[in-house]
């Protein structure tokens, strides 16, 4: 059974969607960067190992990211799950776990990189919105994609209840990706997400929907 450590920064909602999912994995452990995370107690609740690495203990990125990746290795992990983890990894980190680290993110990369995702989306005034699943690179946001689900964006919509939106769909599609990169289902190879058994996609969403009579 593969073995897994989920990296958090607060309440861990995609870590409990994961939990929840009840996968063929066994969870080694939940890190933090943050003590009063939230998703540190819900972890605990599982039976979780949780550990906390706080990032303001160390002087530069570099120092902290050798810490965190010393224990993350006291897990013998064979994925490391980014769900929240607020905090731009170093290249050397990166490229440590190249292949074996996954993030989400809560726009449709391209598109929308970094940070306030939901309200830039609302701004630039596109029709569809979602969230992605990648392997994590270097360069921020920017790695191969594992998956990605899309919901329309209402004439209505705030902030918040876009964000509420794509959020139910990561708690979807994250899980989902978990099962097949365990599984052997996906993987990396010369920067390309390489599927067996996965389903192609069918269907197409449409925002604003057509009317019915076209």
């Amino acid at each position: 059974m593969k073995r897994i450590v989920i990296l958090i920064s607060g309440r861990g909602s995609n870590m409990e969607a994961i939990l929840n999912a009840r996968l063929p994995v066994q969870i080694a452990a939940v890190i933090s960067n943050e003590p009063t995370a939230k998703g540190l107690a819900t972890a605990q609740s599982h039976n979780i190992p949780t550990a906390v690495v706080p990032h303001r203990a160390f002087t530069d990125r570099e120092t902290f990211d050798a810490a965190l990746a010393m224990e993350i290795n006291r897990y013998q992990a064979n994925l490391i799950v980014l769900a929240g983890f607020m905090r731009v990894l170093t290249e050397e980190f990166v490229v440590r776990y190249l292949g074996r680290m996954i993030n989400i993110h809560p726009s449709l990369l391209p598109s929308f990189t970094g940070l306030h995702t939901h309200q830039r989306a609302l701004e630039a005034g596109v029709r569809l919105h979602g969230c992605t699943v990648h392997f994590v690179t270097p360069g921020l946001d920017s790695g191969p994609i594992i998956a990605q689900a899309a919901v329309p964006v209402l004439a209505d919509d705030t902030e918040d209840t876009l964000a509420g939106r794509v959020l139910a769909e990561e708690h979807r599609i994250y899980p989902q990706a978990i099962r097949w990169l365990c599984e052997g289902r996906v993987k990396l190879a010369d920067d390309t997400v390489v599927y067996a058994d996965v389903a192609t996609a069918r269907g197409t969403l449409i925002s604003p929907a057509f009317d019915d009579h076209l």
